[in-house]
C-alpha cells in the first residue's frame, strides 16, 4: 500500500509539473521535491519521466475499463453497433482525462517538436486503444487488431485536438469531432474491404455489424 501511495503522489506531482512546463524541461529532482519523496524512492518507482507518462496511460486505461463492463453487460445495449460502442468508450476516456487537460496540451506541444517522444507516445496510445477496442467488444488481437488500434489512436488524437479547446461542459464539439472520426474510420474500413478483393491471399470476412478493421494511418498524430 505504501508503494501504491508513493506512486500516486509521484504521478500526481509529475502531472502538475507537466501542466506548467514542457515535458523535456521537467527534472527528476523537481518531481521528487513536489511529491515529497527522496530521489532514491523516486527511482524505486519510476525509471524516467517517460515511465511516468506510461503510468498515466495505464491509469487512464484502468479508469475507462472499470466503467466499461457495465456497457458490455447492459442488455439494452446488446444491439448497439461497434461504432457506437467505441464512441461511448472513447467519450468515457475523455471524461477520465478531463482533470489533466493542461498536462495533455503540454505533452502534445512537446511531441510536435520531438520525433522520439512522438513515436514513444504513439506506441503507448496504440496499446491503450487495443484495450479500448476490447472494452467496446471489437477484436484487438493479431495483425488486424494492431491495425485497428493504430488507426483508432490516430482518429482519437484528432478528436483530442478539438477536446483540448472545447469549453462546453457538454463537450458538444468533441462529440461531433469524435463522431466524424469514427465515421471516417468506418468508411475507410469499407474501402479496405473492397481493395482486398484484388489482393491475392486477402480474404475479407463477412460481418453482420461494424466490427471491421480500421486501416493503418502512417501519419497519425499522438493520442492519449
Amino acid at each position: 500500500m505504501a508503494d501504491a501511495q508513493a506512486r500516486e503522489k509521484i504521478l500526481g506531482a509529475f502531472l502538475t509539473l507537466l501542466a506548467e512546463k514542457r515535458f523535456e524541461r521537467i527534472e527528476l529532482s523537481e518531481v521528487a521535491q513536489l511529491a515529497n519523496v527522496s530521489l532514491a524512492d523516486l527511482r524505486g518507482e519510476f525509471g524516467s519521466t517517460f515511465d511516468m507518462v506510461a503510468a498515466f496511460f495505464r491509469e487512464t486505461d484502468k479508469k475507462v475499463l472499470s466503467g466499461g463492463e457495465q456497457l458490455k453487460l447492459d442488455p439494452e445495449l446488446g444491439d448497439v453497433s461497434a461504432r457506437d460502442r467505441l464512441f461511448e468508450v472513447l467519450m468515457r476516456r475523455f471524461e477520465a482525462l478531463a482533470p489533466y487537460r493542461e498536462a495533455i496540451r503540454s505533452l502534445y506541444k512537446s511531441a510536435r517538436t520531438s520525433p522520439q517522444l512522438a513515436m514513444g507516445l504513439n506506441k503507448l496510445a496504440v496499446r491503450s486503444q487495443q484495450w479500448m477496442l476490447s472494452s467496446a467488444g471489437v477484436g484487438s488481437s493479431g495483425l488486424i487488431g494492431g491495425m485497428r488500434a493504430q488507426a483508432l489512436a490516430g482518429f482519437f488524437a484528432r478528436a483530442t485536438q478539438t477536446w483540448l479547446d472545447d469549453d462546453d461542459p457538454g463537450l458538444a464539439r468533441t462529440m461531433a469531432a469524435l463522431d466524424r472520426q469514427l465515421e471516417t474510420a468506418e468508411r475507410l474500413a469499407g474501402f479496405a474491404r473492397e481493395m482486398c478483393r484484388f489482393v491475392p491471399g486477402c480474404r475479407p470476412r463477412r460481418r453482420a455489424n461494424r466490427d471491421e478493421a480500421f486501416p493503418e494511418d502512417p501519419n497519425a498524430p499522438v493520442a492519449v
